[in-house]
């Protein structure tokens, strides 16, 4: 395949992607809770510690914002990651110190029949820290550009 993306055509139920890492330290988890997320458990460790989190965590939004910044890097889909819908769970908070990674999982591929240039690829990711502890589950369904007849020729 020359075009290091992905279309429709190329993916298939269990392809798997793994992501790069990211780390995570306090002051971007202080930084993106001041601006989108101000909870004491996201802002101040000491306060994090008087809550169920028994410390700093991260906001799951900030997780899933992160998330998304290692799918985009690590799942080169054609046309980027347009999603339609989906479902998302925080089974433990990310910590300062934190190195993630996210794999990912095709579940489905379904080519539109009302549109035939394109269809619904249905993704499962989790992003794990260093201990492989999964952080964050979501499964996506994204919308992805078929490969046009000539592209399908030179493929």
């Amino acid at each position: 395949m020359s075009d290091s993306r992905f279309y429709l055509d190329d993916l298939h139920s269990g392809q798997r992607f793994i992501s790069e890492t990211h780390a995570v330290d306090a002051a971007q988890i202080i930084d993106f809770a001041q601006q989108f997320d101000p909870q004491p458990f996201h802002l101040d460790d000491a306060a994090a510690r008087r809550t169920l989190f028994g410390g700093l965590a991260a906001s799951g939004w900030h997780t899933a914002a992160l998330t998304m910044k290692l799918l985009v890097a690590g799942t080169p889909i054609a046309g980027g990651i347009i999603g339609t819908g989906g479902e998302i769970a925080w089974p433990r908070p990310t910590r300062p110190g934190d190195l993630l990674r996210v794999e990912t999982e095709v579940i489905e591929v379904t080519r539109s029949k009302s549109k035939p240039d394109r269809g619904i690829a249905t993704l499962r990711s989790e992003t794990k820290n260093q201990r492989h502890e999964v952080l964050q589950t979501i499964t996506v369904r994204i919308v992805v550009p078929a490969r046009s007849l000539g592209q399908q020729a030179a493929a």
